[in-house]
């Protein structure tokens, strides 16, 4: 990292269903990191995702507290960002359109939709008190709170974007901040430019995504969130429209039931009643059959979106790339790339690179290195 961008203190930020993980950097060196585990007790005493704003805030507050570190001495916000559209790749600074959307939930319900209006109320509460003379000035001036490769990023081509009926055109809704992420570290390690490259990524976590990457665009992308793609340890994927039709209408299910069926009771979840794949393939490892066929199939899935994401690219594929906590396991790997190695050599970012992805952005901004898009809700494509 180049010298302009070691100087600054960042503040970073990410809420989960039932995490909130706060991170500090002082002059691109880390302070902390710490993840606040809430109960699904406390979270099911509120009504709705976004009642959980205010007492969010304080517990990170008492975090900052608890570390040692004022408000003051804070020049930047960096929160993952939520579900809005239309939107880009790239880097958004927090504003009154994006918090509409957000705290209204208009383009989707998710913890995630807190990060940044919590980063945003922190920032002004920055402000106010640097306005005050409570704190001593930043030499980066005021305090911004701003989000980066947002899950809705949506560079899909036009091709890639039309469904079989108008009703249902294909949206893209990934792990853009990671599979971006696992991106720039294979570029790290091969010293190239992202001009030219072709990559096909799959995110391998409780949700799945597999997007195809070209000269720095994701063009193509199943919907992680939306029933589209492989089945997941916990989500059933893209299913036969027919008898999923005839589910809808048997009377025996209300629509949230069969949402949850589809996304939070299904893959694994729906075969075993766990979704950590971790005690599928000890099962599997231990010889129980039915864990091993679902551990095939499942990477037989996956396998089959990335061969999918090749003809995408007609077959000019530089990489694979595997991240997301999944990849960290072999049994894993191993038969994905026995399955499309043919394709283009396999990489392995194991876990989340959320953190560090934040981070580098952030430095990006206070030197001034990076555009900051504006976000506009009413918008028909994404600035």
């Amino acid at each position: 990292m180049t010298k302009t961008l070691d100087r600054g203190r960042i503040l970073i930020l990410e809420t989960g269903s039932l995490t909130t993980r706060i991170g500090y950097l002082r002059d691109n060196r880390k302070v902390f990191i710490r993840t606040l585990n809430h109960s699904a007790y406390k979270i099911a005493s509120f009504p709705k995702i976004m009642d959980q704003e205010a007492w969010r805030r304080d517990e990170v507050l008492s975090v900052l507290s608890e570390e040692g570190i004022s408000l003051t001495d804070i020049d930047i916000i960096m929160a993952r960002g939520g579900l809005f559209a239309p939107v880009r790749t790239g880097v958004y600074r927090v504003n009154r359109d994006m918090r509409d959307v957000l705290l209204t939930c208009r383009d989707g319900v998710h913890a995630v939709n807190l990060g940044p209006v919590i980063a945003d109320d922190l920032a002004d509460m920055i402000n106010e008190m640097r306005d005050s003379q409570k704190g001593e000035p930043s030499p980066f001036g005021t305090c911004r709170a701003y989000i980066a490769d947002a899950p809705m990023s949506d560079e899909m081509a036009p091709e890639c974007r039309l469904g079989g009926i108008p009703e249902f055109p294909r949206r893209a809704f990934f792990h853009a901040l990671n599979s971006r992420a696992a991106v720039r570290l294979y570029l790290d390690e091969e010293e190239r430019s992202e001009e030219g490259l072709h990559a096909i990524v799959a995110h391998l976590g409780g949700g799945i995504t597999v997007t195809v990457h070209r000269n720095g665009e994701v063009i193509d992308t199943n919907n992680g969130l939306g029933g589209d793609g492989p089945f997941t340890p916990e989500r059933a994927g893209t299913c036969p429209a027919f008898p999923l039709v005839e589910m809808c209408f048997s009377g025996k299910f209300t629509e949230g039931e069969i949402k949850r069926k589809l996304v939070g009771e299904g893959g694994a979840v729906a075969y075993f009643g766990t979704s950590d794949m971790g005690e599928i393939i000890r099962r599997a490892n231990d010889g129980a059959k039915d864990e091993a066929l679902f551990l095939d199939a499942f990477c037989l899935g996956i396998s089959k979106h990335i061969c999918a994401g090749a003809a995408t690219l007609k077959g000019k594929v530089d990489v694979i790339i595997l991240t997301g906590d999944l990849a960290a396991y072999d049994e894993i790997t191993s038969r994905i790339e026995e399955r499309v190695g043919f394709l283009a050599p396999v990489k392995e970012y194991p876990g989340e690179h959320y953190f560090e992805s934040l981070s580098r952005y952030g430095y990006l901004i206070l030197a001034k290195e990076v555009p900051i898009h504006r976000y506009d809700k009413n918008a028909i494509v994404a600035d």
